[in-house]
């Protein structure tokens, strides 16, 4: 599809990976794209970032998994997932016809999980980019979870950039002190891209039962509520690495998405939009695309980082 529409040219670049515009789907709230086939065009999207892969399949938490949340959603899934070998036997077909680039979630609890993960995966010919989820917890170190921990974080990236040819994009975790240490060390080891934010850390209760409403108990907040704290860490790291940012969080349309790219965010994913709104990402792309011709800009460019201070 022609970057150029209308005149204007929604087009921008993660590392190597050009996308025709900044409108990614969120790992974990579009399956494996097929499931969307049928309600939108899936050739309109920059990118779509599938569910997250682990080295072997994952069942996930036991239910309830989901709750609806004052402007937002509570979810403890687990991760299910059917595993890289199976991901690259019965998905990747699939996956080579959609006509935009496809970024691969991976997920692991130990370093050579990791490792492997990203090994099997090179070469693999739907595979645009590899999104690294560091939100995990690593099982030999206690169940800290290597995205609150910079050298963790970066030895991570490291093994990951190691295998593979495509861009690595590092999804960042809000549940720590100083988002930007991370983000420094994953771009200092290789990263192509951050990611932010994932979930925040959250729970319900049932006052009635006096019981959790998720299985797992706790579980990751997302949707609109987290938008305002995922915007303040974009707008941080853009300024903190030189590495292309993509902003996470509560984006529901075009105006949240321009204020991520003014922030400095060069893309954005959809999240938890896509389960209210199926056709939620490719309205984004229509209204980013009215707004450069509304203000007669001819390209994305013209909006990334141009936050207007004092």
């Amino acid at each position: 599809m022609n970057n150029n529409v209308k005149g204007v040219d929604l087009s921008v670049s993660i590392g190597s990976l050009r996308l025709n515009n900044p409108v990614m789907t969120a790992s974990g709230t579009f399956g494996y794209a097929k499931e969307f086939e049928q309600l939108l065009n899936l050739e309109r999207l920059g990118a779509v970032i599938v569910k997250g892969i682990s080295l072997a399949p994952r069942i996930g938490n036991p239910p309830p998994r989901i709750v609806e949340t004052s402007c937002g959603m509570l979810n403890a899934i687990g991760l299910e997932n059917v595993g890289v070998d199976r991901f690259i036997s019965e998905k990747n077909d699939y996956l080579t016809t959609l006509g935009c680039p496809v970024v691969v979630n991976i997920l692991g609890d130990s370093l050579e999980e990791y490792e492997e993960i990203a090994r099997r995966l090179a070469g693999v010919s739907a595979v645009a980019a590899v999104e690294v989820n560091i939100s995990c917890p690593n099982v030999k170190k206690g169940g800290v979870a290597f995205g609150t921990d910079p050298k963790m974080a970066a030895s991570v990236t490291k093994l990951v950039k190691k295998q593979l040819q495509v861009p690595v994009i590092v999804k960042l975790s809000p549940n720590v002190t100083d988002i930007t240490v991370i983000a420094q060390a994953v771009e200092d080891s290789g990263a192509d891209a951050v990611s932010l934010i994932n979930t925040l850390i959250g729970m319900a209760i049932d006052v009635k039962s006096r019981r959790p409403k998720l299985g797992n108990i706790i579980g990751g907040l997302s949707g609109p509520a987290i938008k305002p704290v995922a915007l303040r860490m974009v707008y941080q790291v853009a300024r903190q690495v030189s590495i292309p940012v993509i902003g996470i969080g509560g984006i529901e349309s075009a105006e949240d998405a321009l204020e991520f790219m003014l922030a400095g965010a060069t893309a954005v994913q959809i999240g938890t939009a896509n389960f209210v709104n199926p056709r939620a990402a490719e309205e984004v792309v229509d209204g980013l695309q009215d707004y450069l011709l509304r203000q007669q800009l001819s390209s994305m460019n013209e909006i990334i980082g141009k936050l207007e201070i004092g």
